[in-house]
């Protein structure tokens, strides 16, 4: 198997092939393109999710809190309780410790959730460090949407920028190497853009307007997440990739490490599947809150298709990430 997310296709094989127990209580269960899980357990729903940081060694502490309440966003949930899970490779200092936790203690607060416990050990099982975070999160029963009322002519709104983490992973990882080609003020541009990883704000506000799915935009990159959505809602979708918003910086760098900015890691994006006619009511509301938004693409019956200068090409099933590829040189 390739490094990076178990292929979808393994994920039903393997994985979903082997989930018997239903219980009444769940209301979204695991599936491809599906971020979280929804409970009722009386009162307001329960929304959870779980996310290891693999891909990168900077930063650890942020990415760990944000991947997480990140996925809880994709339901318009508000993040209420974090657990954190931290594996020490053998040698590590206490002041290493403390980085990362002062990063996710940051993080959020930055974000308004609470870390309620998880668990930190040394051990010889890894040889770098590794977090795994679960978020609980709420919301009213009235916002849990459902795919039946997405049409075809609904409008695929996108915000902020595609490639936004992997061009921070990059930036930090490969600083040595990238600074032979670009400077250093371009160096710390690609890494302040860790400043926009959280999607919290627009899965909050886009429940407002109408929203039919949420999707944040991990590992696959822009591709992978269109696939995905295209699968979990079972329509087709029409990517514009002309409209795809994409930093210079980023461009830039994905253009010297050859690699493709469609299929990069973007945590800090979010799909959000709007009724047609309030797609441009949702872009105006992300701009009121300083959030880029951009319709990129349209749901259509069948087929999640590419549409360039190049003309119509389909979008398979999202392979390992670009981010990976570029970290072994």
């Amino acid at each position: 198997m390739e490094i990076g997310k178990v292929p979808n296709e393994m994920l039903e094989k393997i994985v979903f092939k082997n989930i018997s127990l239903r219980r009444e209580e769940v209301l979204v269960r695991a599936s491809i393109g599906e971020d979280t899980g929804v409970m009722d357990l009386g009162g307001d729903l329960c929304v959870v999710s779980t996310d290891p940081i693999t891909g990168a060694t900077k930063e650890l502490g942020a990415l760990a809190v944000h991947v997480s309440c990140n996925d809880a966003a994709t339901k318009g949930a508000e993040p209420v309780g974090l657990l954190l899970t931290i594996l020490c490779p053998e040698g590590t200092d206490e002041d290493e410790l403390e980085q990362v936790m002062r990063q996710a203690g940051r993080a959020a607060a930055d974000v308004n959730v609470e870390i309620i416990g998880g668990h930190t050990e040394v051990t010889d099982a890894v040889n770098r460090m590794v977090l795994s975070t679960t978020v609980i999160a709420r919301m009213k029963r009235e916002h849990l949407y459902t795919y039946e009322s997405i049409r075809t002519g609904d409008k695929v709104v996108i915000s902020k920028w595609i490639g936004l983490e992997g061009t921070h992973i990059l930036a930090s990882e490969l600083k040595e190497i990238l600074m032979d080609h670009f400077t250093e003020g371009e160096i710390q541009e690609a890494l302040e853009l860790g400043r926009y990883l959280s999607v919290v704000t627009e899965g909050l506000l886009a429940k407002e307007y109408g929203v039919k799915y949420m999707h944040d935009i991990t590992e696959g990159g822009i591709h992978g997440a269109i696939w995905e959505t295209g699968k979990a809602i079972g329509r087709g979708i029409d990517l514009f990739e002309n409209r795809l918003p994409i930093q210079d910086i980023t461009r830039r760098i994905c253009d010297h490490l050859d690699i493709d900015v469609r299929k990069l890691i973007s945590s800090g994006s979010m799909i959000m599947v709007v009724p047609q006619e309030r797609a441009d009511e949702l872009v105006h509301a992300l701009e009121m809150v300083k959030i880029p938004g951009t319709v990129i693409a349209e749901v259509t019956d069948s087929g999640i298709f590419s549409l360039s200068a190049d003309g119509r090409t389909e979008i398979e099933s999202p392979g390992s990430d670009e981010l990976y590829r570029a970290l072994e040189v």
